[in-house]
């Protein structure tokens, strides 16, 4: 796990210009900057190579530094945990969950079109062709009813081929750092101890999610 004093000289090298190219530096000029030794510098870089967040190419008078994609995500999540405490105004419900399977039908109505556009104009994004299922935790199965004065979207519904597809309820939230939805077919009853959450991308994927695991859902009220 990558420590502040890593992180801190991560966000150095990103101020440098590593996060486009590669740059040129010091040991001895990057612990000057940071307070640290030159030792204690090369330690930090090593680190960060050893998890990842940095290649090096090694000179005789210095070293070319870039920052991986591991790296980029690193400062990212940084920033959103900022921006979390002073970026956004609104006030924000935490709702935590834990992962379940779901029947496996939010692929296919992910896939159509018609809902697909829409979920674009209100999310900013096209849907991964499934969904997240989550079992709230006790606590915040009472705090779900408080996204009853939320300002939810609605998707609506078409027909297509002699069948018709209903409206969908749409609340924008965010997953860690990724922006997310959650959606409340209007045609299907829930349980108000589960929520199912659309995103851009395989949240399982992206984050190692498996059944059991736990995870947070933010809304901004």
């Amino acid at each position: 796990m990558v420590t502040p004093e890593d992180l801190e000289c991560l966000k150095r090298i990103a101020l440098m210009g590593g996060l486009n190219t590669p740059v040129f530096l010091k040991t001895i000029s990057l612990g000057s900057e940071l307070g640290f030794s030159p030792q204690t510098a090369s330690r930090r870089l090593r680190s960060l190579e050893q998890q990842g967040f940095i290649s090096r190419t090694l000179g005789t008078d210095g070293q070319q530094v870039t920052i991986t994609h591991g790296g980029e995500d690193a400062l990212r999540q940084e920033y959103c945990d900022y921006y979390r405490l002073f970026g956004r105004q609104e006030k924000s419900l935490m709702l935590n969950g834990t992962v379940q399977s779901g029947l496996g039908e939010g692929a296919y109505y992910m896939s159509l079109q018609p809902y697909a556009d829409q979920f674009q104009r209100i999310l900013g994004f096209t849907p991964f062709p499934g969904t997240l299922n989550i079992r709230l935790l006790p606590g915040a199965t009472l705090q779900r009813k408080r996204l009853s004065s939320a300002e939810w979207k609605v998707v609506q519904g078409f027909e297509s081929e002699g069948r018709t597809f209903g409206d969908v309820r749409c609340l924008p939230c965010f997953i860690r750092d990724v922006p997310c939805g959650i959606i409340i077919p209007g045609r299907t009853h829930y349980p108000e101890e589960l929520i199912e959450v659309v995103s851009p991308e395989g949240l399982r994927k992206r984050f190692f999610l498996k059944d059991g695991d736990e995870v947070t859902i933010e809304v901004t009220l």
